[in-house]
Order: structure tokens, then sequence, then C-alpha cells
């Protein structure tokens, strides 16, 4: 058995069956081969998007390939397949020294590259899918070499189709992304705006460590405290509902969608609450930002999961808003 702490940002502690660590993507077809993947198994990335809530009687393949390749270039683009297991950030700082543009306000996400495309990872006005052109996968079953496009992947709001309809049939062995060579920056998001008053001032570095900068003024760093980001989804309600909650609540934040309806921000549902700053035990809200869950030290997944559900039931009766998890819980 081995203990999955050091394995997952939270810092929970849960047995596996075995771990095996992937350097190599030949290992992965040697397991396939073996038929590893007809008995219960988890794929690990980063660990930076898991709650643990048991021991896993499951074989844990711990995905930690690396590799960052020029594939082709034109006058606008430049397309880097990067392999699975590189560290997300990592990847961001190698496009701000290559003047790459497309992936600087996603600086300072833990995980890694690919979780990037299952997960579809996002922050100040931008998402992976945004720069994602294609996904490079193995079909457990039989090995063979799936290529997604980015419409294959069904992107969505922190969603993709290896979350849903291919969950546990493939495993991502490389991203391809499609970044611009140009200069080109999204500052549309509130802090970054700043930055766009002087446009003939802005590089890459220079947004890049505005993003880290915001990051650690109101998140923790998951070296120094046990977290997983974000907890919850920021929810989406129509506008009817949006209405009548704006009428009670009038500070309330929200921000138009698709389908006329109106996406609202989670984190100060659950302030409003008055969850910001709870703890129980070693399971916490953290104080700076209410949509994140934390362990203080030795909390378990369930401690943290009861928390969860508490917070859930509250934002419900106060609110009649329903929160979903962005973490998988492993249950």
């Amino acid at each position: 058995m081995v203990d999955l702490k050091q394995y997952n940002t939270f810092g929970i502690s849960a047995l596996c069956k075995e771990l095996i660590e992937i350097t190599d993507p030949s290992q992965l077809v040697d397991a396939i081969e073996k038929k590893l993947f007809f008995e219960p198994f988890l794929i690990l990335g980063g660990g930076s998007n898991f709650l643990f809530t048991q021991d896993l009687a499951a074989r844990v393949f711990y995905i930690n390939t690396k590799g960052i390749q020029w594939i082709a270039e034109n006058s606008t683009y430049v397309y880097l397949k990067v392999a699975a297991g590189e560290e997300w950030d990592d990847l961001v700082n190698y496009c701000v020294e290559h003047n790459y543009y497309g992936l600087e306000n996603l600086a300072g996400i833990p995980g890694k590259v690919g979780s990037s495309a299952v997960q579809n990872i996002g922050a100040y006005g931008m998402e992976a899918k945004d720069r994602i052109f294609q996904v490079h996968t193995l079909r457990l079953d039989n090995g063979r070499k799936v290529l997604f496009t980015n419409e294959d992947c069904r992107f969505g709001y922190r969603d993709s189709i290896f979350k849903r309809e291919v969950k546990d049939q493939y495993v991502i062995t490389e991203v391809v992304f499609q970044l611009y060579k140009i200069k080109s920056f999204n500052l549309e998001y509130g802090a970054l705006k700043e930055l766009a008053q002087e446009p003939d001032k802005v590089t890459l570095a220079g947004v890049r460590d505005e993003v880290l900068r915001i990051r650690n003024s109101k998140l923790p760093s998951v070296k120094e405290i046990g977290s997983a980001g974000s907890f919850f989804k920021n929810p989406v309600v129509s506008i009817e509902q949006w209405n009548q909650l704006k009428a009670e609540y009038p500070n309330l934040i929200g921000y138009p969608v698709a389908n006329e309806n109106i996406k609202l921000a989670a984190g100060q549902l659950i302030d409003m609450a008055g969850w910001k700053g709870y703890r129980e035990g070693d399971a916490g809200v953290y104080p700076k930002q209410a949509l994140i869950l934390v362990n203080y030290g030795i909390a378990t997944g369930q401690e943290i999961l009861q928390l969860a559900e508490k917070i859930k039931e509250s934002v419900v009766q106060k609110y009649g808003v329903y929160l979903e998890p962005e973490v998988i819980v492993q249950r």
C-alpha cells in the first residue's frame, strides 16, 4: 500500500493498492498490454483537483512525463506539443521566456498539463480551451492512439469530454497548444485592466507577474496550506432568479452568460452566508477567499467533504442556489 498524501495538494492521507510512476508513454502501452486497466485504477496528475475521502482499492498511475516540443509555426501561431506530466506553470514560464502569447493569464495554477485538458482550467478571463489545439491519447482497452481536436473535446466551464462521455476510457499523453507569436493580451479581467491603460508598456512577463501577485494576495500556497483551489464552480441561474436575488441582495455580483443566464460568484455567496474563515478542527474555509476549502494540518478527506456539504446546504437554504464541486471527490 502507498500513501497518496504527497501526491495531492490537499495533503490528504489516503492509501492505494499500488502506485506506478509514468515517465514515458511506453510504460502506459506496457500496462495496457498487461490489461492493468481492466482492474480498478486511477490516473493521477498533480493531484491539484482531487479530494480523497477514503483509501483506494485501486492501482494509481501517476503521470510524470516531461517534454515541450516545437512542432510547427506560421506567421501568426506557434504549435507546441507538451507532455501530459509537465507542470502547468513550467509551461507558462516557458511560453513567457520564448515570447509565445496566450497562457500568461493562467500563471500560478497548480497541476499538470494533461489535467488542463481534462478540467479546462481557467482564470482571469482565459481558459485552457482557448489555446488547446489537439489532445493526444491512448485508448485504455486496446492501446490505440487517438487524437482529439479542440472541438472533439467538447470543452465547457471546468469541463470536457474526458470528465464525462469518455471518462476512464483514454489516457492523455500530450497536449498541443496553438500560441500567438504576435503580441496578444486578454486584459479584460478586473485588476488586469490597469495594465491595459498603457498598452505599449505591457509585456508577457509583466502580465504573468501581475496575475501571480493577484493570486498570491488571496489564494493560499499549496506548499504551505493544503487546498485544491476553488472547491466549487460558479453557479449559473436564470435571469428570473437573478432578478429575485438581486432585489433581495443588491450587492450580489453576476455576469451574463449564454442563453440569457447569469453566472454568480460562488465565493461571494459562501462569504455572505457567513463561512469565510470558518474552521472545524483542521478543515476550514480560507479567510481571504471563501471559495477555497483548506486543510490546515491533518484534516481527513471526510472532514473536508462534510464541511463542503454544510456549505452547500447553507447556500441552498439562503439563496436557493445549488453549488456544484469543481474538485473531483474520490469516494
